[in-house]
């Protein structure tokens, strides 16, 4: 594959897809130690045909963003809480943890080397990171690695859903993760689980479905590749409270700006049958899309709409003004959550 030019993107249309870059990071765990990791070129990986990744799914990962300021600085928005989320999952699935400040110096070294591939201020992109690490022993009976390979790589990205749109939900009849499963962990295995359920939802002519909690099946837990808010009648922000989903950063983030607005946010059980009418705007939020308004959500056939199927809520537009004013730089930062980087 031909490395990507900054000259062949339209950086006003450019999607929700890899482009292959001039740089990336790679750093590998052998005989008890990290090795040393370095800016490398070359795109592709070779692995053993019995490597762990391949047969045994020993694999974390991480999504966060860099963003173009108007006045042309570089910001990364709260890359300590995806190191330590990689660090936490990494622990899970039995890998060795790559160190949190390491991790976060990797990212700027990628943004840095690769900076002509920031889209500019207003263009509605952003420079992607996709930082994972893989189990690279060659093993054919079931057991952990004792050799990793971390790596971090680049794409320019566009808006992964475009505008304040709201979009049409279903509940799926099939579970993200397991009750006290790996559904806390940033894992391959929890979104393989979830592309049959969400392709069969966009058959269907929705945006996405949502999952209940596997163990009773009657509260709400998140998306595909979101975490679930709602805000209630009386103004209150409500998010799932759950041991199965995702420690969503943006989640975390929002929370706070919640309570900034002064909307009394909460983690609570939100049970799908008694709880729906008592919300009156819903979102899905997470790194690639912000927020995306949910404009309804059918469950068992019934089609519950929220605040319009048509126009996003006041509170929702809020919300998602402000997180991604931060990001951009365009809002003032109270919580130290931005690392400008140039």
């Amino acid at each position: 594959m031909a490395k990507t030019r900054p000259e062949d993107l339209d950086f006003n249309n450019l999607g929700f897809q890899y482009h292959d870059l001039p740089y990336r990071f790679e750093e590998r765990f052998e005989d008890g130690k990290w090795q040393g990791g370095k800016l490398i070129e070359d795109s592709t990986i070779t692995l053993s045909e019995a490597s762990e990744v391949l047969h045994y799914g020993q694999e974390v990962f991480e999504g966060l963003k860099a963003y173009r300021t108007k006045d042309g600085h570089i910001n990364l928005f709260r890359p300590d809480q995806n190191a330590h989320r990689m660090a936490n999952s990494a622990k899970r699935m039995m890998m060795e943890p790559y160190p949190e400040d390491k991790f976060v110096e990797a990212i700027k070294k990628v943004v840095l080397a690769n900076e002509d591939f920031i889209p500019p201020y207003g263009s509605g992109g952003s420079l992607y990171l996709r930082p994972f690490m893989i189990g690279t022993d060659p093993l054919v009976g079931v057991a952990p690695s004792t050799s990793y390979t971390f790596h971090v790589y680049a794409t320019p990205v566009g808006f992964y859903v475009k505008g304040l749109n709201p979009m049409p939900y279903t509940v799926s009849k099939y579970d993200r993760a397991a009750a006290y499963g790996t559904g806390q962990a940033k894992t391959s295995g929890n979104y393989a689980g979830s592309l049959l359920p969400e392709l069969t939802a966009k058959k269907e002519g929705y945006a996405d479905c949502l999952y209940l909690d596997p163990k009773e099946h009657k509260y709400i837990d998140e998306f595909s590749g979101a975490n679930f808010f709602g805000i209630t009648k009386d103004g209150q922000f409500i998010t799932p409270k759950s041991n199965s989903i995702l420690p969503s950063v943006t989640k975390r983030s929002l929370l706070q700006i919640a309570d900034d607005l002064g909307l009394n946010p909460i983690e609570t059980k939100i049970n799908i049958n008694t709880d729906l009418d008592n919300i009156a705007e819903a979102g899905a939020m997470g790194t690639a899309a912000v927020i995306s308004p949910v404009g309804s959500l059918t469950y068992k056939g019934k089609k519950h709409v929220f605040y319009s199927e048509k126009e996003t809520g006041p509170v929702t537009t809020k919300l998602y003004k402000t997180l991604y004013g931060i990001q951009l730089g365009d809002v003032e930062d109270k919580h130290g959550w931005i690392q400008q980087i140039k």
